[in-house]
């Protein structure tokens, strides 16, 4: 099979659009740093901040490693479409597979940090259950029999 010039070109708009989504995770995840920050300063021994605090540094990793893995592609891809205008089309073959297997990488990376993030939240939920289990009415996560 031959590779044509549009083939690796179809996986720019999907490596850019993969591109912006780990910068919103980037830019979401540094304003919660700097929130959690505050609030550790304000109180550094309550182990919920501790936790959040280790969850995100994993988490800020994993995006650097999932923004390289998507850069990669993006350079093999443009490689390849060099490789295919100069009519090397054995190289532009390898190199597009590496390009693919740097964008797998990259989704694998980030189907990770989805669910490391879903622990996060976890976390906040298990707060929030504890304290409203502590109030004398709990009446946060108790159904009351007249709404039935």
């Amino acid at each position: 099979m031959e590779l044509q010039l549009s083939t690796p070109a179809l996986l720019f708009s999907a490596i850019t659009l993969m591109m912006l989504a780990f910068t919103n995770r980037f830019l979401a995840i540094a304003s919660l740093i700097r929130g959690l920050h505050k609030k550790y300063l304000e109180n550094p021994d309550e182990n919920i901040i501790i936790e959040q605090i280790q969850n995100l540094k994993k988490r800020l990793g994993m995006i650097k490693y999932m923004q390289l893995c998507g850069v990669l592609s993006f350079l093999l891809c443009v490689i390849c479409m060099y490789l295919i205008f100069i009519d090397a089309q054995p190289a532009a073959n390898y190199v597009f597979i590496g390009s693919m297997l740097a964008l797998l990488i990259s989704l694998g990376i980030s189907l990770v940090e989805i669910l490391i993030s879903t622990q996060a939240l976890n976390l906040e939920l298990q707060d929030m259950e504890i304290l409203f289990q502590s109030r004398s009415s709990g009446f946060w996560f108790k159904k009351d029999k007249n709404d039935e």
